[in-house]
């Protein structure tokens, strides 16, 4: 059967059932399960899937025979009961190996809202699995001990001193412990997957930093590749001269004191390796290896121990022919283990070298301690070994701790006891003019030591030339960065284009030829490496989120931090325009994957910071009231629209646009609601994807809000249910924002107004304050400048809120070119003066400019006829008479046919009507008066009045209507219980 024949079954199975399910294959048993609850008859594919699905792993031909029928029966009953879970079993989901003999692969980094399928394959054969000692231990020894330690070493004991050169070794290793400590436990605290270094830190630091940090270890692995092979050839034509097509020698001037006192210069012609030479052997050396990297992981380990052996019996030469030098060909300069002569080198002999190391006095380069720290630290790098094999480990939650820790303790050990070693073995000037003094005191031959280090470096460089293409391929698998896509490479294949673009980066720099130029860039990258590993575990142990039980427990997030100031200061010790340059790099990267790259969520520490940050905050907000001058506007922006959107469109699109203008300078949070009515089991993933289109749109809009969608029976009960829930603490919102409904009457949407209603009473029973946006379709865009007038009609006291609003307005780019204009209305004429006066004196004690304009008002009666007003808002207000008239009359007739009072919107009403009247008149007043005096401002704002008791839902949305009427923008506000402004500082 195809796989899209079994998808499609799985679709109808689940479409056709009243539970979801995830996606299963044909061969797992919960096809039979899924199926046999399905009350329908079944199809073709379903009656295949069963068949399928009752095939043991064996073969079609096993199912014939009376073992088979007394499995089945085993496994049929094992299925029943599981069925009752509605969920795959624990064999499905997670390929335990000691019932089902698979392994279900999962996906390194699935994204939000993806689907993650499940699909078993055959049984693989397993690959023989590495313990302690060969899978971690001898890999990062062999990583450790490279070409610094045999042809460098000496040379920076000669330069440095022992005591410095103690201090050195003590420096950096202290360096690499630290760093070993927290790789323990980040790789003890669960499975590993491809990507070593890169893996760990992506999924602790989150992606942007992991593909940075990844990326810089990619190129420093590459450059070691360069370094590793221009150790080889110096070595091979250091042993070989003949060899060289060009050769270069240097003419060296020491003091010399003879027996009697007096002081010679001896003159000496050292001779070195020409950098053609070095360039050419390089460059034909990394294509060799490339060569062999092509040939897969298979030839590389099969050709690994023969790297091994040499290195290990290398050593082995080097100490025995330490105690027995000198021998009778030795140098002049060798003159065994003496404690005058670890006096004379105990001190720091700093001087000017040439770029191949060589003493000059006129030399271009000057060596210092700081310098000598970037030339020695990749002698102590290849920590990461172990942990890039974790596939291939029996027990990665030992082996790793273990094996990396004891191989950074041994080689420390090591670089300790060579220190003492080298520095009482040979006089200084032999320690900084024989390059390969290791080769020269080698017991029995010189010869073992070249071919040690030849074999050895080459099989480092082989190393790098095979983990970092496979680094590089496994950040682009990841698929976070898409300039990477051309790395990438299915499960188990080949990185062959991540191969070249690595060989192309070694081979340039090869061709620089420097071996002490290339270890300071090196030093930067594995640094930066370090530096995130100790970052991570620092991060995550601080934390200590619930999912952080490494088993490694000898960790602590002081030595984490400390490891990572270390690895800091090493940067600035080498080189400060290294560590810049380094550290640009990486935030580089870093900008462009956070712009460019595609969002994953790994659950890295930050969310958990920014999840304990956020709880700390919330409790220290604490229950009581924010005082007016920490208040922030919290709107609650309801979507639900009165009438239909274009299908796809979550919200009015200028609902964000106004949610914008309400923060000042974008601070601030909104909170987007929509209400969808029907029975929640029914509608949960219809919610769910509502959310994410209004995530998208908060995106899109860049708004800083989070998205909730409510099931819910009606809109009203959505609602009242969003009022008393939605927040925490003082986080919660504070004014709810909607859309005032101007369609309901044009299309007859007889339910809006006892909505509308039971809205506006729930927010002035949560003591929420309310904007309700009119115009909403021709309010400005964020580019769409307006002029004139913000004009707010001050009528009863809201706390502040209108001035507020009105001055957050005058933030954004749309509304900065307005004025602000405050009517107030006095129902006496002699009230009016003194209450200019008192309103000036508040807005300039606020620190807002406004021009205050004070109306009178004189009471009204009720029964004054609206016919007699010579104003052009006359015909709405006859309109909402009729049409309130009539909605009485019917609502008389309903009760006396019924026998019952007065009924409305399902509750009793007691109608005033010449209440009725009055409240129609004022609004007319106040309709007339904001056409007179704000035709042309840019928006009007004007206090909400609350739904009169025991009056209709539709007496108020006439009421409503008549004080809308032609105002083009206008914000009706009603503030709570409470100060948003303050006088005071």
């Amino acid at each position: 059967m195809e796989n899209g024949e079994i998808e499609s079954a799985d679709e109808e199975i689940t479409s056709r059932s009243g539970r979801q399910y995830r996606p299963v294959v044909s061969h797992d048993p919960s096809v039979v399960q899924m199926t046999s609850m399905d009350s329908g008859p079944l199809t073709e594919i379903q009656l295949k899937n069963i068949r399928m699905s009752s095939q043991p792993k064996n073969g079609p031909n096993a199912t014939e025979g009376p073992s088979h029928g007394h499995d089945g029966s085993n496994n049929s009953q094992r299925e029943s009961k599981l069925e009752l879970f509605g969920f795959d079993s624990l064999v499905n989901k997670l390929g335990l190996k000691s019932m089902t003999g698979e392994q279900i692969p999962t996906p390194s980094s699935p994204r939000d809202g993806e689907d993650v399928s499940i699909t078993l394959g055959g049984p693989k054969v397993a690959g023989p699995k590495l313990g302690t000692m060969m899978g971690v231990f001898i890999p990062c020894l062999q990583n450790i001990l490279g070409i610094i330690y045999y042809i460098r070493f000496s040379w920076i004991v000669g330069m440095a001193g022992i005591g410095e050169a103690f201090l050195l070794v003590a420096f950096c290793g202290s360096c690499t412990f630290l760093t070993g400590i927290s790789l323990s436990a980040i790789a003890t605290n669960g499975a590993m997957k491809g990507g070593g270094p890169y893996y760990l830190i992506g999924r602790a630091l989150g992606p942007e930093v992991g593909v940075s940090i990844g990326l810089c270890f990619f190129l420093g692995n590459a450059v070691a590749g360069a370094m590793y092979v221009l150790g080889a050839v110096e070595t091979f034509l250091g042993a070989v001269p003949g060899a060289g097509f060009f050769r270069e020698s240097v003419t060296v001037v020491s003091n010399t004191t003879a027996a009697n006192g007096t002081t010679s210069e001896v003159v000496t012609t050292v001779s070195t390796p020409s950098l053609h030479d070095l360039q050419v052997y390089g460059v034909i050396v990394v294509i060799l290896l490339c060569f062999i990297v092509f040939g897969g992981v298979k030839i590389i380990n099969r050709v690994a121990p023969a790297f091994l052996i040499p290195v290990l019996f290398s050593l082995f030469c080097i100490f025995v022919g330490t105690f027995a030098a000198p021998r009778s060909n030795a140098s002049s300069g060798i003159t065994g283990l003496r404690s005058q002569t670890l006096k004379d080198n105990w001190s720091s002999a700093y001087q000017h070298t040439t770029n191949a190391g060589i003493p000059e006095p006129d030399g271009p380069v000057y060596w210092s301690f700081n310098a000598l720290v970037g030339l020695f630290f990749p002698a102590v790098t290849g920590i990461m070994a172990g942990s890039n094999r974790s596939a291939s480990l029996k027990d990665t939650q030992r082996s790793i701790p273990v094996g990396t820790l004891a191989a950074t303790l041994t080689t420390s050990f090591l670089y300790l006891i060579s220190v003492l070693l080298f520095g009482s073995l040979a006089t200084r000037e032999e320690l900084l003019t024989n390059r390969l003094l290791t080769a020269e005191i080698a017991w029995p031959l010189p010869a073992i030591i070249y071919v040690g280090i030849v074999l050895s470096t080459l099989g480092a460089a082989l190393q790098s030339l095979t983990g970092a293409p496979r680094l590089l391929a496994a950040i682009a698998n990841d698929d976070i960065l898409p300039v990477l896509n051309y790395f990438k490479v299915t499960e188990g294949g080949e990185p062959h284009l991540a191969t070249l673009f690595t060989a192309f980066i070694c081979i340039c720099c090869v061709v620089i030829g420097n071996l002490d130029l290339i270890t300071p860039t090196i030093t930067m990258f594995f640094l930066l490496c370090y530096a995130g590993v100790n970052l991570s575990c620092f991060l995550l142990d601080l934390l200590d989120a619930p999912s952080w039980r490494p088993r490694w427990k000898f960790h602590h997030w002081s030595l984490s931090l400390l490891g990572a100031l270390i690895c800091i200061v090493i940067m600035f010790l080498i080189s400060w325009s290294f560590t810049v340059v380094s550290l640009a790099l990486a935030s580089l990267i870093y900008y462009y994957v956070s712009i460019k790259g595609k969002a994953g969520d790994w659950g890295d520490g930050f969310k958990s910071a920014y999840f304990q940050l956020a709880l700390r905050s919330l409790r220290s907000l604490g229950a009581n009231q924010v005082h007016p001058k920490n208040w922030y506007p919290i709107p609650l922006i309801f979507c639900r629209p009165w009438g239909k959107l274009p299908e796809n469109v979550p919200c009015h699109p200028k609902l964000a646009d106004f949610a914008n203008c309400m923060k000042k300078k974008g601070r601030g949070m909104s909170i987007f609601v929509s209400i969808i009515d029907g029975d929640y089991h029914e509608l949960a993933e219809d919610a769910k994807t509502a959310c994410r289109q209004m995530s998208t749109y908060i995106d899109y809009k860049r708004c800083e809000g989070v998205a909730e969608i409510i099931v819910a029976p009606t809109m009203s009960d959505g609602f009242r249910g969003i009022v008393q829930t939605m927040g925490l603490g003082n986080l919660k919102p504070n004014i709810v924002v909607m859309r005032y409904p101007e369609i309901w009457r044009r299309e007859n949407l007889t339910q809006i107004p006892s909505t509308f209603v039971s809205i506006i009473n729930d927010c002035i029973i949560a003591n929420k304050a309310v904007v309700i946006v009119k115009g909403l379709d021709e309010w400005p865009g964020e580019y769409q400048r307006q002029y004139g007038t913000i004009d707010l009609y001050w009528i009863v006291r809201d706390g502040g809120l209108m001035l507020l609003l009105s001055q957050l307005l005058l933030t954004k780019e749309s509304f900065e070119s307005c004025k602000i204009q405050v009517f107030c209305i006095a129902e006496e004429d002699t009230e009016a003066e003194e209450l200019k006066a008192d309103v000036k004196k508040f807005l300039y004690d606020l620190r807002m400019q406004a021009e205050v304009i004070v109306i009178t008002m004189k009471s009204w009666e009720a029964h004054v006829d609206a016919g007699d007003q010579q104003d052009e808002s006359a015909e709405a207000f006859t309109g909402a008479q009729r049409r309130i008239a009539s909605y009485l009359a019917e609502m008389k007739e309903t009760a006396r046919n019924e026998g019952k009072p007065l009924m409305a919107d399902g509750k009793p009403v007691m109608v005033n009507e010449q209440q009725v009247d009055k409240f129609l008149y004022t609004t007319l007043k106040l309709n007339s008066t904001i056409l007179r005096y704000s035709r042309m401002s840019a928006v009007v704002l004007v206090s909400l009045p609350p739904p009169p008791l025991n009056h209709p839902a539709y007496f108020y949305m006439e009421y409503m209507d008549l004080l809308v009427e032609n105002v083009p923008r206008m914000l009706i506000v009603r503030g709570y219980r409470r100060d948003v402004v303050t006088l005071f500082t």
